[in-house]
């Protein structure tokens, strides 16, 4: 049995479903939570060795990048955190079907927008 398969796909004209984008985000956030943390880990540890370094910490939150850092993790973290446990809702069995699926995957972006702008209120 011989099937055909395209012999060049380009992938910018695939459409992944709503579901698809929700599992490889989830996944990118995670890996930007990881990273995130080293970042935050190494500076806490600074700013508790000295009274100095502590200014010197606090002088870097005040820097616009490092606060668009420190939100950006923020936000990374809410949604690996919505959609965690929107999949652990998954792993108990519920919104299993397509549409119901996809209609959590959209609460879970808008969940997620909101507690984006809320960190960034916080942050700034």
């Amino acid at each position: 049995m011989r099937r055909e398969r395209p012999k060049n796909l380009d992938l910018t004209t695939v459409e992944f479903p709503i579901t698809a984008t929700a599992s490889i985000l989830h996944r990118i956030s995670g890996i930007i939570v990881f990273i995130a943390l080293a970042i935050f880990l190494t500076l806490l540890n600074q700013s508790l060795t000295s009274e100095t370094d502590f200014n010197k910490v606090m002088g870097y939150i005040d820097n616009f990048f490092i606060g668009f850092i420190i939100w950006a993790a923020l936000t990374g973290l809410a949604y690996h955190i919505v959609f965690g446990v929107r999949h652990m809702i998954q792993d108990m069995g519920y919104w299993e079907e397509l549409e119901s699926a996809a209609f959590s995957a959209k609460v879970g972006f808008i969940i997620t927008a909101i507690l984006s702008v809320l960190t960034g209120v916080l942050v700034w």
